[in-house]
């Protein structure tokens, strides 16, 4: 099983089990074999098993930028192309979260996901309502991106953000919301049929058509993503029509990041997109490696050190590091797990689950540093010293060359 497709499984039952009380969960996503595992609890204990109802309240961090978050949903068909996953249900459908520099105080409180994307995640994973997981303490995490605020004046930088195989788009909401606090439109894109659930135009939330199939081409999904991307980019930088506040957008200025398998949806999107000035790769194999001249243009490599360091079993990235023309990076963090770099790992600690080596915290404080100075130096022209080296600030980050 590639290593992509079954680390990304487990997030979502992470996900589900920080609610749980079960702490079984966790020892699963830090298992370093690419060999199949039972993962956590739910898939071994008795039917008849209970486990003590918790009391969550998730919190993501504030955004540390001058700006608030403002947020927007919104839904988009592109009438020329069939859904890759289910044809039947007709053409593509995505649902977006636009996430956008706002003045502080305007708004309303955005929910984390729909109650029917949380019902997607407890379906999924058959989870007995014994665990005590409803919709509602997965819907109410607190966010700090606001329905409705009003927006920032001027043009911003878009950034695309595609979410790990198997997960639903919000797990990269704490990324979302510091890019746009520090002036950069966020489009955080919903791939449906390949997660839990998105929430769709009409009020259906489809579950995972591709999950668990052995034999999906990971090649496939990366490109089917980049398709995606290409036409949020279409919709966005078109006229007003797709979202009410695209005159935000500097449409020359756009970058993408992705986590896992949005990694390398960030590197197929290059190749096939050259409105996309720059790309990030978190803690992604690619699928496939970048040739030599495909990619010419900015691209960050950050990932846990474990599993992407220089000679690690993931050899994409030394073949992607060869093939890259452009400005490049290669950084990677000491302790940190495949899911340092989302969501995930803070809400566990925040419902009292073990964490990895590095704290939750630090793993969302370097991610958003990190890409957020990347993107500053290749979309805005502000130079980082963060990027220049090691630094004293941050131990933990190893620049692999």
């Amino acid at each position: 099983m590639k290593r992509n497709r079954r680390i990304s499984a487990v997030a979502v039952l992470a996900l589900a089990a920080l609610v749980t009380g079960t702490g079984a969960g966790f020892a699963a996503t830090t298992t370093p074999s690419a060999t199949p595992v039972a993962t956590h609890a739910f898939d071994t204990a008795p039917a008849t098993a209970t486990a003590p109802t918790r009391s969550f309240q998730g919190t993501l961090p504030a955004p540390t930028g001058p700006y608030a978050a403002g947020e927007d949903v919104i839904h988009l068909t592109d009438a020329s192309r069939p859904d890759p996953w289910v044809p039947s249900s007709g053409p593509r459908q995505l649902t977006v979260t636009m996430v956008y520099p706002a003045v502080p105080g305007t708004g309303t409180p955005a929910p984390y996901m729909t109650l029917a994307e949380a019902a997607g995640v407890i379906q999924q994973r058959k989870l007995s309502a014994s665990y005590g997981v409803t919709p509602q303490n997965l819907s109410s995490i607190t966010t700090h991106a606001f329905d409705g605020a009003r927006p920032q004046r001027g043009k911003h930088p878009l950034v695309v953000l595609s979410p790990a195989y198997e997960d639903p788009r919000m797990t990269l909401t704490s990324l979302a919301t510091d890019l746009a606090s520090h002036g950069y439109v966020v489009a955080l894109v919903g791939h449906t049929y390949e997660d839990s659930g998105e929430t769709l135009a009409n009020g259906q939330t489809p579950p995972c058509a591709i999950c668990g199939n052995p034999a999906l081409d990971f090649d496939s999904v990366a490109a089917s993503r980049a398709l995606d991307v290409s036409f949020v980019i279409d919709q966005l930088t078109h006229g007003n029509t797709a979202w009410r506040l695209a005159h935000l957008i500097d449409k020359h200025e756009i970058g993408m990041a992705g986590h896992s398998i949005g990694g390398a949806a960030a590197a197929a999107t290059m190749i096939a997109d050259p409105r996309v000035r720059a790309g990030v790769n978190v803690d992604g194999a690619f699928h496939p490696a970048p040739m030599p001249g495909q990619i010419n243009r900015p691209f960050l490599m950050l990932g846990a050190a474990a599993n992407h360091s220089a000679g690690s079993h993931d050899t994409t990235w030394g073949q992607t590091w060869a093939a890259l023309g452009g400005y490049k990076k290669w950084l990677t963090v000491a302790g940190a797990d495949h899911f340092s770099f989302a969501d995930l790992d803070l809400l566990l600690e925040e419902a009292g689950f073990p964490t990895p080596p590095l704290s939750p915290e630090r793993g969302v404080v370097i991610t958003r540093e990190y890409v957020t100075a990347f993107f500053d130096q290749t979309l805005k022209g502000i130079h980082s010293p963060l990027l220049d080296g090691p630094s004293p600030n941050n131990p933990e980050v190893l620049f692999q060359y």
